[in-house]
């Protein structure tokens, strides 16, 4: 037997551990309750009940967590695994490395685009520096001449 399960460890344990464990091996239908009788009875219970369960991840665990990702693994580790038809086997791998090809070759492509972009922005950045002390120049020379006249 566990520590969980054991008579004597039951003493240890302290009331809200206790009924912590009542409530979960009755499931997630138990949680709704106690919260829905704590909103009922005085709403500052079924407030804290909502907040621990939703902290402590009661309300998000078994169903909602194994529906979603189990079928996602299930599918992914099937297509790497050979269909028994040669002709198939053969086809999808080809795809397989056509794919991987082109993913490569559209990185390649956005990288050279990004390097474009950032040349593109640098140029314009060194022409307008450059342009701005011909203007200081200019600006200083028509001030000088506005002060002779």
């Amino acid at each position: 037997m566990t520590a969980m399960t054991s008579p004597a460890s039951s003493s240890h344990q302290g009331w809200f551990a206790r009924t912590e464990a009542w409530l979960d091996q009755r499931g997630k239908g138990a949680w709704i309750a106690a919260m829905v009788l704590g909103f009922v009875f005085f709403w500052p219970i079924g407030l804290a009940l909502l907040f621990y369960m939703i902290w402590s991840k009661r309300m998000f665990n078994k169903s909602c967590r194994t529906h979603s990702r189990k079928p996602w693994a299930r599918h992914g580790m099937s297509a790497m695994k050979p269909s028994g038809n040669s002709a198939f086997d053969a086809y999808k791998e080809d795809t397989l490395r056509r794919l991987e090809q082109e993913q490569n070759d559209f990185e390649t492509f956005l990288q050279r685009l990004r390097d474009a972009k950032d040349k593109a922005e640098f140029d314009e950045f060194m022409d307008e520096r450059s342009a701005a002390p011909e203007a200081d120049e200019s600006a200083e020379e028509a001030e000088a001449a506005a002060k002779a006249h």
